[in-house]
């Protein structure tokens, strides 16, 4: 059995919720998948420069209905490489969370880690808003970031469909933009249609539709190379870019130093022997 499979049991909330407060669910998958619903879910990604690199910052809302009696949730939720400013509010109120490390996501682009929070107090309609940021990985020379859409938890055949709307805000020069969806199984791409409008920012909007009992899109992934004028040197390689350039700044002062020495040398030896 696959990971992403494995993990998915019990209650779900943008991956799944698997545990309450460390003591496992007795009721089973099919039960419980139809206690929560998410008609529509807003997910806005900013692509920006940070310092010199280029980032995704990703706000998500997730409106759900629940219809069990627990008033507290945990969710595990998964966090794309070194992912950092995180924050998790239940109705506008910070939760707290931690590493989930007992099992790695996995993705069309490799595998995840996970947080974990436990959400409290739920009642049957609550608001789930998750932030957080991290650098876009550059994958065979292009620039790339994925939404793990993991819907099928939510859908039941009281509560059909679900739609989940992208808002991408491209604060960056960018070419050769694709949007597709991939398998985790096989990492297949298929085009996904998308709208760009114009402005500064450019956004990009996706609508991925989903339907119970039909077969559900994959994960959303974002590609693009960044314009020459943009071009930096990427995480692995910034420490000797720097190194480099600090080298080459001493060289040009150094050098410059000593011909400013060699020609007082010579106005020296030449007042003397003129004297």
């Amino acid at each position: 059995m696959k990971r992403k499979q494995a993990i998915s049991v019990a209650f779900a909330i943008t991956l799944l919720l698997s545990m309450t407060l460390g003591t496992q669910i007795s009721v089973c998958a099919e039960e419980s998948l139809s206690l929560l619903s998410m008609p529509e879910e807003y997910i806005n990604y900013t692509i920006t420069r940070v310092d010199g690199y280029v980032w995704a910052k990703i706000d998500g809302t997730y409106p759900i209905h629940y219809a069990g009696t627990d008033e507290v949730l945990p969710m595990v939720y998964p966090t794309p490489p070194n992912t950092t400013n995180i924050h998790v509010w239940l109705n506008d109120v910070e939760q707290s969370w931690s590493n989930y490390t007992e099992v790695l996501h996995h993705t069309g682009i490799g595998d995840w880690e996970m947080i974990l929070s436990a959400l409290e107090p739920v009642n049957d309609f609550f608001v789930l808003r998750i932030h957080y940021e991290h650098p876009v990985q550059v994958i065979n020379g292009s620039r790339m970031f994925l939404y793990d859409l993991n819907i099928a938890p939510y859908l039941s055949a009281s509560a059909n469909k679900s739609l989940a709307r992208f808002t991408i805000f491209m604060d960056v020069n960018f070419t050769d933009l694709s949007v597709n969806t991939v398998s985790v199984g096989d990492e297949r791409l298929k085009p996904i249609d998308y709208s760009e409008t114009d402005g500064n920012p450019k956004e990009i909007k996706v609508t991925m539709f989903s339907e119970f009992g039909k077969p559900l899109l994959d994960d959303l992934l974002f590609s693009f190379k960044t314009a020459d004028s943009e071009a930096t040197v990427d995480s692995g390689d910034s420490f000797w870019f720097f190194v480099l350039a600090t080298v080459s700044v001493l060289a040009v002062a150094d050098l410059a130093a000593f011909l400013i020495l060699r020609r007082t040398i010579r106005k020296i030896a030449t007042s003397q022997s003129t004297a």
